[in-house]
């Protein structure tokens, strides 16, 4: 392949990655990309913005990359940016791009500093760049601050794992200088999924603000925490520099001047430093893409073939013959029915060995975690001595009686079976969630009518809420009947009748009196 066609990589995979973002899929098709990784200040913003020679990105406490940023960078002669989603306008004030950003991230986020996976994507033509693609992902956040939800460090985290667990992504693995290397959460991360650090990049940023008397040498020469594709030092603008408006140019020039003047770095200057970073990821991306295009080539030939398939056996007929679509979209619902049975009464053909699924959660639901329920709810026998004797005392009232009396029974056995109702409900709260969520797998196969899907799962979620409403109806009146009237003739009852009537068999005159006799019925009715 000749240099015109390497350079002309970058750019292909730019228009597939907008092929797909469009379609709003990426037909599980991983595509070669690089993206960028560091903890909240580790200084991902500058080290991009630097590679533009523009302030392009939001900036502020807290998270501030609340989505993807799929930032295509093309070398063209004029400047200028655009966004996918409003691809008519051209911007030439990068402050404008910067708030397009921020309403773009709100729009899909809503305010409260929420995040989602979905990319925005951005390119940016200028003299200043060489082709690169970077996938700017949120920074990894230890606390949640405001509004935004308690579980957002684990959300960021599963987030940024989407992205660089593909093979097909370089990890640009961003970390500053005055922080220990061992404790790098972007280094962490790309060590989770690429254990051998064939696939991470190390950016090491401000360098500059190192403790005097200590420098990041060991690193630099990849020697502390080696990565096959090594590190690479750059010194950003200080906050300072950004709020007195410091030109990217000179900023670059002082990071030039910082390198060749530092007695531990000037005899790597020229691996070092902004603009050399953009060249090395420039070149590995071309390689990168030429290594993983043979496989990406066939996986997108193979699935075109059948979808092509798909729509020949569509145009078989004629146009006005609706037959043909009314049939497919009736096979798929039908497909669903047959699918959402197999799930919950058991698979024959495709058995999962992976994880338990639909029936036998449920299953699990009723045997294990039911039961569970109920045990947690043993009482404490001397708590129960104690109400037992109270509910005597205070009915007798100023009387002492002499047997125990019936409204005293009643009311401690009424208040364990109340104890029942709150396990039962929560046991169908737990089968209406893998319910609803088998319906959801179910409805997978309908991807590709995304009106047929959404309207497939409303439907059947709420026939099953329905459901749920008169299931816990039926629950709550099954207590109340018991509460309502308490069978003293029953067999497990080891109560007054029941004693009488053993003695009239075994011809024992002596009358038992049924003092406390109810509290193994009592535990027995907590237990079973």
């Amino acid at each position: 392949m000749g240099n015109r066609g390497m350079e002309e990589l970058i750019p292909l995979v730019n228009k597939l990655q907008d092929a797909f973002s469009s379609i709003g899929q990426s037909c599980h098709l991983d595509l070669p990309q690089i993206a960028v990784v560091g903890g909240q200040s580790a200084g991902k913003s500058s080290v991009l913005e630097n590679f533009v020679g523009r302030d392009f990105l939001p900036r502020g406490s807290g998270i501030v990359t609340r989505r993807p940023l799929i930032l295509q960078l093309i070398f063209s002669k004029t400047e200028y940016a655009e966004f996918l989603h409003c691809k008519s306008k051209k911007f030439t004030d990068f402050d404008e791009v910067r708030q397009e950003i921020e309403a773009e991230t709100d729009r899909v986020t809503g305010t409260n500093k929420g995040i989602s996976p979905v990319p925005i994507n951005l390119r940016v033509y200028s003299p200043h760049v060489l082709n690169l693609t970077l996938i700017d992902l949120p920074g990894i956040t230890k606390v949640p601050v405001g509004d935004q939800p308690q579980d957002i460090e684990y959300q960021i985290k599963e987030m940024i794992l989407q992205f660089i667990s593909r093979e097909s992504s370089l990890i640009l693995a961003v970390t500053p200088a005055n922080m220990d290397l061992a404790n790098s959460d972007a280094l962490k991360m790309a060590k989770e999924v690429d254990p051998q650090g064939l696939r991470t990049i190390g950016v090491i940023t401000k360098l500059d603000l190192m403790d005097e008397g200590t420098d990041a040498r060991d690193v630099l020469e990849n020697k502390l925490l080696p990565l096959r594709r090594g590190y690479i030092g750059v010194v950003n603008r200080s906050q300072k520099d950004i709020d007195g408006k410091k030109d990217i140019r000179a900023a670059l020039a002082a990071e030039r001047k910082f390198f060749l003047s530092h007695p531990a770095y000037r005899h790597m200057a020229d691996r070092m430093g902004t603009p050399h970073l953009q060249k090395v990821l420039n070149q590995q991306l071309t390689n990168h893409i030429r290594e993983t295009l043979p496989s990406l080539r066939s996986k997108l030939q193979s699935q075109l073939l059948s979808l092509e398939k798909e729509v020949e056996e569509y145009k078989n007929f004629r146009p006005d013959d609706p037959t043909r679509k009314t049939k497919a979209l009736l096979q798929m619902v039908q497909q669903f029915g047959v699918d959402f049975e197999k799930r919950i009464e058991g698979s024959g053909d495709q058995v999962d060995t992976l994880e338990l699924s639909g029936g036998a959660r449920i299953n699990r639901i009723f045997h294990e975690r039911f039961p569970f329920e109920l045990v947690k709810m043993e009482f404490d026998e001397k708590d129960l001595r104690r109400e037992i004797s109270y509910a005597i005392k205070n009915i007798h009232g100023v009387r002492t009686g002499l047997f125990t009396p019936d409204l005293a029974f009643e009311a401690i056995v009424k208040k364990q079976v109340v104890k029942l109702k709150e396990p039962c409900l929560k046991c169908v709260d737990l089968v209406i969630q893998e319910l609803i969520n088998t319906v959801r797998q179910c409805t997978s196969k309908l991807g590709s009518y995304p009106r047929l899907r959404e309207e497939t799962e409303r439907i059947v979620t709420t026939h099953i809420r329905e459901r749920e409403g008169k299931t816990k109806d039926q629950i709550l009146l099954l207590i109340d009947i018991e509460l309502s009237y308490i069978n003293t003739n029953h067999e497990d009852f080891i109560g007054f009748a029941n004693a009488q009537q053993r003695n009239t068999q075994t011809n024992k005159k002596r009358a038992i009196p049924n003092q406390g006799s109810f509290l193994p019925l009592a535990r027995k009715i907590c237990t079973s």
